[in-house]
């Protein structure tokens, strides 16, 4: 099944220096009927205006990761880190026991777009950690790059969950297939442009799907597209 959620759908807030896009329960946010997908608990869809960000504050026991679309992301943590994640990089944190970090958009003149996803750790009160890496992902087109992972992935970054979460470039009328294990889900979100799954369900920029009891997942650009997929349990 196929379950296609809208990006008009998606909770929206505009602080000003922030326009963020929830779609999960979060923060102000709240909806006991949407809570999480599995262990997907937050996906936050963020543009943060120059100048400005997320202040010093605290996460304890998820599995962070954060995808710059556009811009650069200055990061600042508890565990003496800090450097500037930029577009194409992905940054994965083990919260575990608990850390301080900050999120800060360094341009004097240019927003950053991120998303920030959240996933429940498989063991909780993991020692903190703090990896990040650039996915050739634009070089790669019409593959399905694994950048984070809870199992050994070729280059992938490490989370402490059963999940696998791919970067994907479409080039116009490109399709990839992805085969699913039974018992599992996927959630997809459609980064940039429009594709088509398994030649029935459509979807545009900022749409997501929720997909279960499907084993083969066939992703069909009408031109060119981004998305992210994930697998998980």
């Amino acid at each position: 099944m196929i379950h296609r959620i809208s990006s008009e759908s998606r909770y929206t807030s505009d602080h000003g220096w922030l326009l963020t896009k929830h779609s999960f329960s979060f923060a102000d946010y709240y909806d006991p009927k949407n809570m999480n997908f599995g262990a997907l608990r937050v996906f936050n869809d963020d543009v943060v205006q120059p100048g400005t960000g997320f202040g010093l504050h605290p996460h304890q026991n998820f599995e962070i990761v954060s995808c710059v679309l556009e811009g650069t992301l200055e990061h600042q943590d508890s565990m003496g880190n800090r450097g500037l994640l930029r577009a194409g990089e992905v940054q994965a944190t083990t919260a575990g026991t608990g850390i301080l970090h900050s999120e800060y958009n360094p341009s004097d003149d240019e927003p950053v777009h991120f998303l920030q996803i959240w996933f429940s750790p498989i063991e909780k009160n993991l020692a903190p950690t703090w990896t990040q890496k650039a996915f050739s992902v634009d070089e790669n087109p019409n593959q399905l790059v694994p950048v984070v992972s809870g199992r050994p992935m070729g280059e992938a970054l490490t989370i402490h969950q059963d999940a696998t979460v791919y970067l994907s470039r479409l080039e116009p009328g490109a399709t990839v297939t992805y085969e699913q294990q039974a018992d599992r889900r996927m959630y997809l979100f459609v980064i940039e442009g429009t594709v088509v799954l398994n030649n029935s369900v459509a979807l545009e920029q900022g749409d997501s799907a929720r997909i279960t009891e499907t084993e083969g997942l066939a992703i069909a650009s009408e031109g060119l597209a981004k998305v992210m997929l994930m697998d998980l349990a």
